[in-house]
């Protein structure tokens, strides 16, 4: 039938078809269905509704139909139902449901028939969302279901519908039958019901459902498959159960548990219905866990384990039904630890305890082989068993008392395994320091790699590599596909960051590039690991588990050897070693995990699941051997090279691109073994194998059918070859025409667009490590030069910064930066001056860094107007830190080749006062010292300026450049201190803060002359103090970077700042200072800082706090060291301060400490993080009302220390988020949707980074997130509501919509981990969120492609 248009379509169309319904052919019926179908759906909506006979003759037709004996044609028709029920009128829908429900099949073998044609009306309809008013046809879709369905379902009338003398509904359809059955094509239909209209329900129907379905739960000979339906449905009901009707459910549900008489088959389902219900319903259920849990452990208790064994050694054989309910009851605890788990704090022991108890359980081994602890035996014991490993195994398998189909123990192990994960995931945090978790749960573990069930001894290795990760949160694992690129840009935007004590122009110039840190030119750290803390606790462990693992890397199953190499990957990783006295007995196996033969199939067989699975196992073991050739001795991995090397070249050659680019990621690594200096570089046979590395490397480069992703990770290889093999040490292990060659390819590369980045990275290893001429070509140099410069203009940022990064080493080495000429130099300043602008300082720092190094060399060729109006341009800026010391540099580095008078020129007479007087100043002092007598000024012109001056600015300006160069011609400057303080008494706003700040700029090149005057204005007007505060922050900032000795007057200084920082205006300033004068003297005046919080003025207390957060980011190692006993308890002090302002204080002290002093911290934040949580509530008592005319306006003083709260939970989540109780934290963020717009901000940017932290957690989850976000979607601003409200209103939107995408996405991806009844409300907040707010997501999903690009 040709497909109509939507207004052609009449209800004769329909008529038309329907006589060929009953065509005695089959096909013919089927045909005329699909056009009946195809009508239908292109009619329009409704076009039935107006002719009541077409539209009953229609269902009639289809319903015989239903009874047909063809399969398709009954399938056919209930696909024509689904769209019939949009095209009718709401007047025939119930009609429709009665006669489907009460539709007999006599001519099918298919019962269900009419249960499907039920279900598929139930879908057809929108859902109705909660706080969203339904759809007209959801409501009519409902009134027939509450009318018809309901009574059918329970065998009565609930509600009347204002019906007078209702008749009697038919038999139910959930009724028992005499023969003890049910319908469960019924219960599927109840369970659509409860899906699809839950939110519409009302409590009578609510009650009589659940009593229906609870009649089939109780009866004791119903069959199980009915009773795990009905388990579903009950679920599903608690969603939209008030909470008396589910506190009434819940307490029949512990009535029954206490029955006397209760069966293991009834035990089994109310356990089973425990675990339904706390994964639909987890918030309402924790009240009720103080009185289910224990019904759950009774379950799993000792008593109950002895009885197990001791039943299955008299009969031979264990109770099924009784493993049945261990199996249930360890699946309900896993779902109460995971759902509720700050509920189930108080049963922790207990649960641990029966985890433990049962991941060992196999009634059908005898206790004498079970208690063979390959965790305890020594390394004699263990030489002296490894003949009878092969027996054992051929034991397991040949052990004919007991089959595996016979024996169904493994999966209450399995079980009980997954019970430990879901403790080491909800409480790693606090079980992690008390060791509970490596002195009673990993030992057990690690005995059960005995495990003679491949599915439960897998599931052991993850949960014991589980703990291993959790115990350095935020370590980085390695990527087989993104590990080896390095991210310039980011290594520019920490370089920025470095504290400010560090600042100097030798960091500015000499540190390396990120890519550096690659080459490995040290050798690992090999300093004993901590005596203390999780990192110990795993590091007593590692042997035993090396000692367990390595069997199973002989002995077991591809998945089981994979599942190892990961425990032996992160294991590694977290101790930045840990192999050094082991390797030996892991290094064949895992040699031969590398081959190809380890797949079990041919490498080439590409797209079998065999090389699917074997290929993984190749990567996580290639995987391995990089790490372990990165933080172990060269010593440890050299006896095995001249296995390694070929099996891991012949990898490299793989077809298969994931293998080849991580083998080529091992070789990477291996070349830092066999190259100088963590290697002798004249042993002969490094020499042949590396000179097999660099064929197979340099291969891979040029060609030209390898897969990017293998050629970029070759040029990164080949760079760090290039690199390892420069200077004296490393001259004799490439020739001079290999080398040439492998630069000369590098430079191709660089030319080449998908080759690029990685090239520019390459290159720039290799310019960092260079040491002779001969090892850079001056046209080789000269050409990378003009090529990295000409990405610069590129509009990718990552590739500038990576080009930028590459040309900073480029001119910090001498010899590259000696092989370039006038002319090259000159092309790359033009290159470079575009960047000379403030609209990227990450950017910008670098280039004056750069340009600063050229002008030392080749100063005519870079300097000129151009340079100099770009110069004026930055300067007018606002910059500041390690920016505004790039450039004071590179206006040094003018000055000291004599060619800055043109410069000088243009900063008085084009920036002048137009700029800011510190930035201004500070470029025309340092330019004026530098410069001397060639810059056409002198100092005695700006002391002119400042005595003759009428106008504050110019005032302002000559002071800043008097003080700039006071602090740089130090003791040769010989103005007095009054030249300064004359100015402090001025009228002016500006003058005396600018005058205090150059007064403190010359005094800290001159201590001696300048620091006791500045004393002696502290002792006077709180303006004064003001004033001293700010010249004493001056010293204190420099003296901290030279190390000038003012201890004379410490004391001094100490006791003025704290008098000086009582007044409101000087604590901020103060705080500063008493931190930096702190880190300074720590000794002395860190035990003063932590007395001082016990004051009893809060400002006092306040100020202190402000101190210590400064010392936190400006200090150093020897500073860490007397810090470290006290930080925590400081902190904790800070935290329980009863001053509001003061906690908030605290607040971003804690958060400072994250960042900086985290290994102080973060194994202390357990008793930290509950402060946090408790300061992140909202404190009714902090609210007010305020009058403001006739409104009255809420003022919530606590707002700003929750947003502090939050901004620290924020930060924890990065470095420390196992140590955070993961279900106080999203009971955090969700409340936090219901907060003021800053703190909603900050829950939607939490919630985006625990998508990728924490997927699982945050998937159940889900449906409380919905609630909150349909609700900040749903609301309506005012209609004279101000613009800003309305663009506030707006930005909450856009973020929420962003967040539900990728939420959205998330659920996706763990939806195999959620449970049925879980998700309603996010599927249907999604559906609502598609219809309503279409555009706006559009827009939303684009710009989050856009961020991604």
């Amino acid at each position: 039938m040709a497909p109509a248009t939507t207004l052609s379509i009449t209800p004769a169309a329909v008529v038309a078809l329907l006589p060929k319904l009953t065509d005695a052919d089959g096909d013919i019926r089927y045909m005329s269905l699909n056009d009946l179908h195809n009508t239908l759906k292109n009619g329009a909506p409704g076009f039935l509704s107006n002719d009541y006979h077409t539209a009953a003759k229609t269902i009639d037709s289809l319903l015989a139909t239903l009874d047909d004996v063809h399969g398709e044609v009954q399938n056919q028709a209930i696909k024509c139902l689904g769209v019939l029920t949009s095209r009718v009128g709401a007047e025939i829908l119930s009609p429709l449901v009665e006669k489907l429900s009460t539709l007999k099949i006599t001519h099918s073998i298919d019962n269900s028939i009419p249960a499907t044609a039920l279900r598929t009306f139930i879908t057809s309809f929108p859902r109705p969302m909660s706080g969203v008013p339904a759809l007209k046809a959801t409501q009519d879709a409902y009134s027939s279901i509450s009318k018809v369905l309901i009574p059918r379902l329970v065998g009565y009338v609930v509600i009347p519908h204002g019906i007078k003398n209702t008749p009697q509904p038919p038999p139910a359809m959930l009724e028992i039958q005499p023969d003890s059955t049910v319908d469960t094509d019924a219960i599927d239909v109840l369970i659509e019901v409860i899906r699809s209209f839950g939110p519409m329900l009302q409590d009578p129907e609510k009650k009589a459902l659940q009593k229906s379905t609870m009649a089939i739960f109780d009866h004791e000979r119903v069959s199980g498959m009915s009773k795990k339906k009905t388990v579903v449905a009950i679920s599903l009901l608690a969603i939209y159960m008030s909470d008396s009707l589910l506190n009434s459910f819940v307490s029949g549900i512990i009535g029954s548990f206490r029955d006397p008489n209760l069966t293991l088959s009834q035990r089994k389902l109310l356990v089973n219905m425990v675990g339904s219900l706390v994964r639909s319903v987890p918030q309402r259920l924790g009240f009720h866990l103080k009185t289910l849990a224990p019904f759950i452990l009774g379950a799993l208790s000792e008593g109950e384990y002895q009885q197990a064994i001791q039943e299955a050694a008299e009969n031979g054989a264990s109770n099924s039904e009784a493993e049945e309910v261990r199996e249930a009851a360890l699946i309900a605890l896993e779902g109460l630890l995971t759902s509720c788990s700050n509920d189930m704090r108080p049963f922790t022991t207990e649960s641990i305890n029966a985890a433990l108890r049962y991941v060992g359980y196999d009634p059908n081994v005898t206790q004498d082989d079970d208690e063979e602890m390959g965790g305890t035996q020594s390394d004699a014991e263990e030489d002296q068993e490894a003949a009878a490993d092969d027996d054992e195994e051929d034991y397991f398998e040949e052990e004919g008392a007991m089959s595996d189909d016979d024996d169904a123990s493994w999966k209450i192990r399995r079980c009980a395994a997954k019970t430990l994960y879901a403790v080491i995931s909800t409480r790693s945090g606090d079980l992690l320091d008390n060791g509970i978790l490596y002195n009673k749960v990993a030992p057990v573990l690690v005995d059960r790699f005995k495990e003679r069930e491949e599915n439960v001894r897998n599931e052991v290795l993850n949960t014991l590599t589980f703990l291993v990760r959790k115990t350095s949160e935020g370590t980085a694992y390695p990527n087989p596909s993104s590990d080896f690129e390095i991210d310039m840009v980011s290594a520019i935007e920490a370089r920025s960051r470095k504290r400010r004590r560090l600042s100097s122009d030798a960091t500015l110039f000499d540190s390396p590039g990120a890519s550096l840190s690659s080459v490995g030119f040290k050798s690992p750290d090999t300093s004993p690991p901590p005596t203390s803390g999780p990192k110990a606790d795993l590091a007593r462990l590692s042997p035993s588990i090396i000692r367990g693992v390595s069997k199973l890397l002989k002995q077991s199953s591809l998945a089981t050897r994979q599942a190892v190499i990961i425990l032996l990957r992160d294991m590694v990783v977290v101790q930045r070693g840990g192999l050094s006295d082991h390797f030996s007995k892991i290094a064949e196996p895992l040699i031969e995990a590398i081959k190809p033969s380890a797949s079990g199939t041919p490498s080439n067989t590409v797209g079998s699941t065999a090389l699917a699975t074997g290929s993984k196992l190749r990567i996580e073991a290639l995987q391995l051997l990089s790490v372990i050739c990165d933080t172990h001795s060269s010593t440890i991995v050299a006896p095995y090279i001249a296995n390694i090397i070929p099996n891991v070249t012949a990898a490299a050659k793989d077809k298969y691109y994931k293998v080849s680019s991580e083998a080529l990621g091992a070789l990477e690594s291996l070349l830092k073994v066999l190259t100088p200096p963590r290697s002798a570089s004249n042993d002969p046979g490094h020499l042949k194998y590396l000179g097999e590395i660099y064929d197979v490397i340099h291969n891979r480069v040029v060609a030209i059918d390898a897969d990017l992703e293998v050629r970029q990770r070759a040029i990164h290889a080949l760079g760090v070859l290039l690199a390892r093999t420069c200077g004296v040490d490393g001259k004799n292990i490439l020739s001079t025409s290999q080398r040439s060659d492998a630069v000369g390819v590098l430079l191709d590369r660089l030319k080449n667009e998908t080759t690029r980045l990685s090239s520019i990275q390459a290159v720039d290893i290799l310019l960092t490590s260079a040491q002779d001429r001969r090892e850079l070509q001056a046209d080789w140099i000269q050409n990378v030069t003009l090529e990295l410069g000409a990405q610069l203009r590129k509009a990718n940022r990552r590739l500038r910064g990576a080009s930028l990064t590459a040309l900073r080493d480029l001119v910090a080495n001498p010899v590259a930066i000696n092989n370039l000429n006038g002319t090259t130099v000159h092309q790359l300043a033009a290159l470079l001056n575009p960047l000379i602008n403030a609209a990227d300082f990450n950017l910008l720092g670098t280039t004056l860094i750069i340009l600063s190094r050229l002008i030392n060399q080749y100063p005519k060729e870079v300097v000129d107007r151009n340079l100099n109006n770009s110069l004026c341009n930055i300067v007018l800026a606002p910059i500041g830190g390690s920016v505004l010391d790039a450039l004071l540099i590179l206006i040094k580095s003018i000055g000291e080749q004599g060619i800055g008078q043109p410069l000088m020129h243009s900063l008085l007479q084009d920036v002048g006062v137009n700029g800011d007087p510190s930035i201004v100043g500070k470029a025309i002092g340092t330019l004026l010292v530098a410069g001397g007598s060639t810059v056409g000024v002198k100092m005695n012109d700006f002391v002119v300026e400042l005595q003759s001056a009428t106008d504050d600015k110019r005032k302002c300006l000559a002071l800043s450049v008097l003080g700039e160069a006071g602090l740089r011609l130090k003791s040769s400057f010989t103005l007095e201190p009054s030249l300064f303080t004359r100015h402090f008494n001025s009228k002016s706003q500006q003058l005396p803060r600018a005058a205090a700040v150059a007064l403190g700029r010359a005094g800290a090149g001159n201590i001696k002359a300048y620091l006791p005057v500045i004393l002696s204005t502290s002792n006077n007007s709180n303006f004064m103090q003001y004033l001293s505060l700010h010249a004493i922050k001056e010293i204190l900032q420099f003296t901290g970077q030279s190390r000038t000795d003012i201890s004379p007057y410490t004391r001094q200084i100490w006791e003025n700042l704290l008098a000086a920082s009582q007044a409101e205006d000087n604590k901020a300033v103060g705080a500063e200072c008493i931190g930096r004068l702190t880190v300074i003297e720590p000794k002395t005046f860190l035990p003063l800082l932590q007395n001082r919080l016990l004051d009893p003025v809060p400002t006092v207390r306040g100020t202190v706090i402000q101190a210590v957060r400064f010392t936190l980011a400006d200090s150093d190692d020897a500073y860490d060291e007397i810090l470290n006993p006290v930080l925590v308890e400081m902190l904790t002090k800070m935290l329980n301060d009863p001053d509001l302002e003061n906690r908030r204080l605290a607040l971003g002290a804690l958060n400072s400490a994250t960042h900086n002093k985290a290994d102080i911290v973060i194994p202390h934040l357990s008793k930290l993080v509950p402060l946090v949580i408790k300061e992140s509530k909202i404190k009714p008592e902090l609210v007010r009302e305020v009058q403001m005319g006739p409104f009255k306006h809420k003022v919530d003083d606590g707002l700003e220390v929750r947003k502090s709260a939050y901004e620290t939970l924020y930060s924890l989540m990065d470095s420390a988020y196992s140590r955070i109780n993961s279900s106080s934290l999203f009971d955090r963020i969700i409340d936090g949707l219901d907060d003021e717009h800053e703190i909603k901000v900050l829950c939607n940017l939490m919630l985006i980074k625990l998508i990728g932290i924490d997927p699982d957690e945050t998937a159940r989850h889900l449906d409380p997130i919905s609630e909150r976000y349909r609700t900040i979607l749903s609301f309506k601003p005012k209609e004279n509501a101000v613009k800003q409200e309305v663009e506030k209103l707006n930005e909450a939107n856009k973020g929420v919509l962003k967040v539900t995408l990728l939420l959205q996405e998330a659920v996706a991806a763990t939806a195999s981990s959620v449970s049925s009844a879980q998700g309603q409300a996010w599927k249907g907040y999604w559906d609502w969120v598609g219809k309503e707010f279409r555009t706006q997501l559009a827009s939303a999903e684009q710009e989050l492609k856009n961020q991604a690009a």
